[in-house]
Parts: C-alpha cells; structure tokens; sequence
C-alpha cells in the first residue's frame, strides 16, 4: 500500500557518478553532488528515510556510510573501484542496474529518483520489473551539449537515444528550469510529464554575514568557482580581466592544490592569463571543499559565471545569497536565476568584451552593487530555499505514487 500524504517516504536517489559526500571542483564534481547532498538532507528532515546510491571509485570506501540522520550513501560496485571519467561509466551500468535491482527486491523504496542520464539507465534497469514509482532529473542533457560541442562532446555516441528513452519511460521528468522543458519537449516528451522544480540554496550556509577570504593587493576581486572544465568559460573571464583594471580573478575549482601545477587546464589557462598580461592577477586555488564555498564568495565583488551553456547553474544561487552580484552568460538556467539588472547582469555567451563592460560598470557603482547584491539575496529567499524545492519534489513523489500500483517486494 502507498503512504498517505503525512507518511514518511523510502526514497532511492541514484547518482552514479556525483558523490553527496564528495569535494567539489574535481571534473566531474559539481553542481549536482550538491543537488543531490541538499536535496537528501531536506527530504531526511521532513521525515523521509533517502539512500543515495553512488559508484564505489575507491578501495577504501565502505558499501555504506550514514551520512547524517535519515541519510545513507550505498557505494555500488560497478566497475572498477577507482576514479572513472563520467563519460566512461555507460558500460558499468548494466552492473549498477543489478545490484539496484536486488537489493530493492528485497526492500523497495516507494519511489526512486535518478540524477543524470546514466543514473536513470541503471534506474530503468530496476524499476521496470519491480515496479517501482520513477522519477529523473537530467542535470544535463545530451542534445545541448553536442549543439555546444560538436566533435569535442566526449559523450557516448548512443547518449541522447538513451535520454529520449528514460525521459519517455520516467513516470515524471523533474526539469530544473523553463529552457529545459523546451528541449525535452522538443525531444518527443510530454509536458504533462514534466515538472518543474529548480535546484536550491541553504540560506543559512550561504549568508553576506560570517567570514571572508582575505584580499590581496588589488582594489577588487572577481570570482569564478565551479569544474575547471572549458564550457565554464574560464578562459573567458580571464580575457574580460584584461579590461577591467586593479582587479584580481581568483578561480576556485579543479584538481587538489598540490597538483595544480600538473593539471593540463590549468596550464593551459595560465598560458592564456600571460598571453593576455594578466598572468599575476590571476589565482587559481584547486578544488575547495563545501565548507570554504561561502568564505570565497564573501570575498567576491562580483561572481562571474560565463559557461558556454549551463542546464542550471547553482554557483549564481550561492552568490546570491551571499549577498554578492553575478555576471552570468545569457543561457539555461541562469536565465531564470539571475535577474537583469535587479540582481546582476545577463550577457552573450562567449564574449569577453560585453563580460568585461558589465564587469567594469558594476565595479566602478559600489552602492549599486550592494543593491544588486541584496536583491539577490532577497530572491533567493522567496524562490530558491532547499525547502522549498523538497516541497516540490515531495509533491513530486506523492503524485507518482499514487498512480502506480504497489511496487514487488520479497523475490530474488
């Protein structure tokens, strides 16, 4: 029987690739291991019981770590237990599919909800025989990433087939933002199947109040945190920094910063800071833990967040609540989050010259920058709460429940 509405929920959230427990900035740690890790917590403190299964990439990671209380994290062996690179992962999915598929036949959740197109084929896997309510979450979708891309998308070859084959096999898609429900319609799925629900903040991690990162010699600070990954734009903003004088670029992501100096984008990207001059204002810190996000930021004068595209971005949410105004590319879901010019500025994707005016207008206005900034912190607070995206998915969970029939339970 399904739980009534004030029942708590066993919720399964799969994300095979992006770890709740794991440090941001790496390659493929970003945005949605805080999705995941935010969304969990929230759903844990309205009474639901949430495991997150994610791939064992190392020997030393046990099958299961609480995470906080009404959290656990199963780490699946599927593939070998080392780093893979996501777009390798496809064919240990069938592996990750299996042990979903056991254990939850023995134990189903009332619902499971898969995080990005690989979660959701492993998902597939175990839900279809067992009947189990299904919701998914692109985070991404293949479509996008190859019209940006093209040659250079390292996706497999079969990707956006498969998407097109969960999206229509999913009881609900979860879209993050309103450019995404064109493209999954444009891919043959039904509006009536999706909902939309955006990524969060926590306000009170993410606060203007509490403690900053020091500033250096320069009269300003720009800042760009996310994977150290080209379609984040980095090169962008150093470009823009060669225009906008007494300014440092501090860019938070990426590899350890003990290996910063063998990371090939970093050198890369240093090899762009000096053919620009701008080579000793340019900092780059390696990849930052959870903890350092909000300290970063307060430091900040301004977020820059100039992807190539973004399906939604959550780095302009963490800034806005911290108080501290975005300069974002005019794409996603950034279209959506960031609000031209009440909290920040919106400009053409790959130009460094309009990233650059915006950049420069905004820090030569001092109080109208602490106007944007609080305006952004005032949206954040009406519309992007991780409680009230919990609400919404909840809901989200409910409606799906109970228009399945009672998952299998007890067979092998």
């Amino acid at each position: 029987m399904r739980p009534n509405s004030s029942a708590g929920l066993a919720i399964a959230l799969v994300s095979e690739h992006a770890s709740p427990l794991a440090a941001l900035g790496g390659e493929d740690a970003g945005g949605q291991n805080v999705h995941v890790a935010q969304l969990a917590a929230e759903l844990a403190g309205r009474g639901h019981e949430v495991t997150v299964y994610t791939r064992r990439d190392s020997t030393a990671l046990p099958l299961t770590v609480p995470m906080l209380p009404g959290v656990t994290v199963r780490h699946v062996p599927a593939g070998p237990p080392e780093p893979v690179a996501k777009d390798r992962l496809l064919p240990f999915m069938a592996q990750f599919g299996g042990f979903l598929e056991r254990e939850w036949a023995q134990a189903p959740p009332d619902v499971a909800h898969a995080h990005f197109w690989m979660s959701g084929v492993a998902t597939l896997q175990a839900t279809g025989p067992l009947r189990i309510p299904f919701a998914h979450t692109f985070h991404a979708l293949g479509t996008v990433k190859r019209r940006h891309q093209g040659p250079a998308d390292t996706s497999p070859a079969d990707r956006i087939t498969w998407e097109r084959y969960i999206g229509l096999s999913a009881d609900r898609t979860v879209a993050t933002c309103r450019d995404e429900v064109a493209e999954l319609t444009a891919m043959g799925l039904s509006p009536a199947r999706i909902s939309v629900v955006p990524c969060g903040v926590d306000p009170e991690r993410f606060t203007p109040v509490g403690p900053a990162e020091p500033r250096g010699r320069w009269r300003h600070r720009m800042l760009q945190l996310g994977r150290l990954v080209p379609r984040k734009g980095a090169e962008l903003s150093i470009a823009a920094l060669a225009r906008v004088p007494d300014t440092e670029l501090v860019v938070a992501g990426g590899p350890p910063p003990g290996e910063l100096e063998r990371d090939p984008e970093v050198r890369r990207l240093r090899a762009v800071a000096r053919a620009h001059g701008v080579a000793e204002r340019v900092r780059f810190t390696g990849g930052v833990g959870r903890d350092e996000v909000p300290r970063l930021l307060r430091g900040a004068d301004l977020v820059l967040c100039p992807a190539d595209y973004e399906p939604f971005g959550i780095v302009p949410l963490e800034a806005m609540a911290c108080g501290v105004p975005v300069i974002a590319s005019d794409v996603g879901g950034q279209r959506d989050t960031v609000a031209d010019p009440g909290t920040g500025r919106l400009v053409r994707p790959g130009d460094p010259l309009a990233l650059a005016e915006a950049a420069a207008g905004l820090l030569a206005a001092p109080r109208e920058r602490a106007a944007r900034g609080a305006a952004g912190r005032r949206r954040v607070l009406t519309r992007y709460r991780w409680a009230t995206v919990a609400a919404a998915t909840e809901e989200v969970y409910r409606d799906i429940s109970s228009r399945r029939p009672a998952p299998v339970s007890g067979t092998a």
